[in-house]
């Protein structure tokens, strides 16, 4: 009886041993939305009165893992009962990353101009509240989206796997990436208030403190910058990993070249395509709406 016991810890041992391991595949391979998730959310975390920061940070947070508590079965299901589906939401899941790295490499060639936005601690308590919630509602939106591009390909780094063990894997994952992103979102939105206070305490020197609290205000807004390009040149080596290996006619193509290479030709090119089609797509329409 007590070997029977010691056997079934020890395979639970190896099954945790196991699942860490694939986790921490599986996050390298979500790495990129990852970092995207991390630009997108920092970027939508700042521009509040510093005391409303880490409050509105905490219910895009909490909005977060309700997310993942609504996509987590439904991919399982899939998984058990369609698993063939998997690979079809993994490929539609590139274009979408392709087409939002190209968007984004787009805007950074022909910038749109940008309306004047209003200084938050000038506005009303009551619009400033409509503002918060506006945030959020936007953020949990996109953390959505971006939530079940994650929870696919670590789904699909375990596809063969048993069920029980991609449950594990996929979860630790998720987890990873809500506690992981904001956790990291909280240090960089709190960098500037860091930075003020190391300057008050300085009381006017040129040392070590007034420099590196400069430094810290001076640095929020490149970090943020520096993330979105490093989450877009991502974003474009993903989603062409992606094609290379689920699409058999791009599985055996430009073969002679490094795999990296060949991955940004393909997340690139066929995300160039993508926003071409919506962008003429959304042309179209906007033809049609004037003409009514």
């Amino acid at each position: 009886m007590a070997s029977g016991f010691f056997a079934l810890l020890d395979d639970i041992a190896t099954l945790m041993d196991d699942v860490v391991v694939m986790s921490k595949i599986s996050t390298k391979k979500t790495a990129a939305i990852l970092g995207d998730d991390l630009a997108v959310n920092a970027e939508k975390a700042t521009g509040f009165v510093a005391s409303r920061e880490l409050p509105v940070l905490w219910a895009i947070t909490k909005g977060s893992f309700k997310n993942k508590v609504i996509i987590l079965p439904i991919a399982f299901l899939l998984s058990a009962f369609a698993s063939s589906a998997i690979k079809v939401i993994l490929v539609l899941g590139a274009l979408y990353l392709a087409y939002e790295a190209a968007e984004k490499i787009f805007e950074f060639f022909f910038p749109h101009e940008i309306a004047s936005v209003p200084i938050v601690e000038a506005l009303p308590k009551e619009e400033r509240l409509l503002l918060e919630k506006e945030k959020i509602r936007s953020a949990v939106i996109t953390d959505f989206i971006l939530s079940i591009e994650i929870v696919i390909i670590a789904l699909g780094t375990v596809i063969e796997e048993p069920l029980l063990f991609q449950i594990l894997v996929v979860s630790v994952v998720a987890l990873i990436a809500t506690v992981g992103v904001y956790g990291i979102v909280a240090l960089i939105v709190r960098m500037d208030d860091l930075g003020y206070k190391l300057v008050r305490l300085s009381n006017g020197s040129k040392g070590f403190l007034n420099f590196f609290g400069n430094f810290l205000i001076r640095a929020l807004p490149k970090l943020i910058k520096s993330l979105s390009v490093i989450g877009t040149i991502a974003l474009v080596l993903v989603s062409g990993g992606i094609f290379s290996h689920n699409i058999d006619l791009l599985h055996h193509t430009l073969e002679s070249i490094p795999e990296f290479l060949r991955d940004a030709i393909f997340g690139l090119t066929i995300g160039i395509c993508c926003f071409g089609l919506v962008s003429g797509f959304k042309k179209i329409i906007g033809k049609f709406s004037k003409k009514k």
